[in-house]
């Protein structure tokens, strides 16, 4: 590896920039579904040595410089790889969108990487030969991370993170530190390898320090991780039982005119499935759950369907779904939402949610007026796109406990699906609500990523998740990240499951990212005192 390490200290120029892209999308392939550690740990020291080797410049070039770009091939490489799956959902409509497929994953790859350029340039500023430089880049690498989450309405796919979370012992780091905190741990335990090479008069067991390290945190992750699974006790509730309905509508035959009610039959068929010896139906089901976006139209404009719906449902049991809703404020003005019903055995809403936090370009269109002169519009149907919801609340039904709803990909926000802004009393809800449509993406590696990134949820907060998808991952999840039950990808059919209860409050949902907030003041006070002291000497 020393040879390496000299030959990027040596590069510059576009050598230099493909060594960090073929570094980034090594690094890439740590994210789930893959979980290739061992690549993560290779390609990050590879920046550091090449930061050891970037030019010193002035001006607005030592943050648009030599170490900007460094870090922004990484960055490029790696969310080319870790998230290409995304240009899947360009095969849905087929046409001119195959043609923008490979451009608007590059742009969405080179936007990312910005946050990562940024990093890496900042972390020059402060630069020096010692060890503090892989904290230096640790700190600013996953300031950057939180940024890219958070920013812009934030998207934090494939968090660094993430690459700590392969299995159920190494996710329960995340009850303690959430997925920012082990973003911090996966950085500089890849970074601190840097300092092993190249080669110098330390004695091998000195330069060998690193790697102990490295050793030893994850040593304490995993041994946290088991005793944590073996010391937690988990209940069921005896008031719940659940029916997962997968459909498995294909995304390009969802929203065929003609086909709606064909769907609503094909829902009421799998619900109402006779499963069993005693062909027992729905008897003793409590709630049957449908996926996001279940029925492809307003229910508003076919109540046929309320009066199927009601007639499938026994006394006493709740069908919670996602649908289309619409609102109309004034005779000119409608509205229309991504939401969550809940309908009672008579066909009634008991209960709604409107999705808050909706996916640019997916569900609505930043700019519409401009863009839509051009033909360009978001992927869900309609020109509008969807509202957003004014607040996230709990759900509460006659016949269900409270519980936080999350659609689609609003479950992948750590630390932000309970908010203090809405008033929320996390500890009332008793389990989180996913409801998904991953058909975008079908045939890719993206719904089993989505599906792993909403699983950290209830990790992180020691509360089980119910998640519905159209056509996969379905699960119940405990709040240890175990599958109680779970329906692949591609699979069509249902889950009968009861409901686990929630653990006592985890350290990260009681303090959320306040310990990461302090890690990052911390490591960046360290470094910029370091820097000046070297500095003056």
């Amino acid at each position: 590896m020393s040879w390496i390490a000299q030959k990027c200290i040596l590069a510059y120029g576009w050598h230099r920039a493909m060594i960090m892209v073929l570094a980034g999308a090594l690094a890439g392939l740590s994210m789930p579904p893959l979980f290739f550690l061992l690549g993560l740990y290779l390609a990050l020291p590879l920046w550091v040595w090449c930061l050891d080797g970037a030019e010193k410049e002035t001006g607005l070039k030592r943050l648009f410089g030599p170490a900007f770009h460094i870090g922004f091939s990484f960055g490029f490489g790696y969310f080319l790889v870790s998230l290409h799956w995304i240009g899947f959902a360009f095969l849905v409509e087929g046409g001119l969108g195959l043609a923008a497929m490979p451009f608007a994953l590059i742009a969405l790859s080179a936007l990312l990487a910005l946050y990562w350029g940024l990093a890496s340039a900042l972390a020059h500023l402060l630069w020096t030969d010692s060890w503090v430089r892989v904290v230096t880049l640790s700190v600013f690498v996953a300031g950057a991370e939180f940024m890219r989450a958070t920013l812009f309405t934030g998207f934090p796919f494939d968090l660094l993170g993430y690459a700590l979370t392969a299995n159920e012992t190494m996710m329960q780091a995340a009850s303690l530190i959430g997925v920012f905190g082990l973003t911090f741990v996966a950085a500089f335990s890849g970074f601190v390898l840097a300092l092993i090479w190249p080669a110098d008069e330390r004695a091998l067991t000195t330069r060998l320090i690193p790697l102990f390290i490295v050793l030893s945190l994850l040593a304490l992750q995993l041994g946290y991780g088991q005793n944590r699974l073996t010391g937690s006790d988990i209940t069921m509730r005896t008031d719940m039982r659940l029916r997962l309905v997968q459909p498995g509508i294909a995304q390009a035959q969802k929203w065929l005119p003609g086909n709606e009610l064909a769907i609503l039959d094909r829902l009421i068929a799998l619900s109402s499935s006779q499963t069993g010896p005693d062909n027992t139906g729905l008897l003793g089901i409590t709630h049957v759950i449908w996926p996001e976006a279940a029925l492809p139209f307003f229910l508003q404009d076919y109540p046929v369907s309320l009066v199927r719906i009601a007639q499938m449902l026994p006394p006493r049991t709740t069908l919670i779904l996602g649908v289309p809703n619409t609102e109309t404020s004034s005779l000119t003005s409608r509205s229309e939402y991504n939401s969550i019903l809940a309908l009672n055995s008579e066909g009634e809403t008991v209960a709604r949610y409107d999705k808050t936090h909706l996916v640019p370009i997916g569900e609505y269109l930043p700019f519409q007026s401009f863009f839509s002169r051009f033909g360009l519009q978001q992927f869900v149907t309609g020109s509008r796109g969807w509202s957003a919801g004014e607040n996230r609340l709990l759900m509460q039904t006659p016949a269900t406990p409270p519980f936080l709803p999350l659609i689609c990909y609003e479950a992948i926000f750590s630390g932000d699906i309970f908010t203090a802004r809405d008033g929320m009393d996390m500890e009332q809800a008793q389990f989180i609500l996913n409801l998904t449509n991953d058909a975008w993406f079908d045939n890719s590696i993206g719904p089993a990523q989505h599906f792993h990134h909403a699983r950290l949820r209830a990790v992180e907060h020691g509360i089980p998740m119910v998640r519905v998808a159209n056509t996969g991952r379905s699960a119940i999840i405990d709040p240890l990240g175990r599958l109680t039950g779970v329906m692949e990808a591609g699979e069509t059919g249902l889950i009968d499951a009861d409901m686990p209860n929630r653990l006592e409050r985890t350290f990260f949902s009681t303090y959320q990212n306040l310990p990461f907030f302090a890690v990052l003041l911390v490591g960046f006070l360290f470094s910029l005192g370091t820097h000046f002291l070297r500095k003056k000497s």
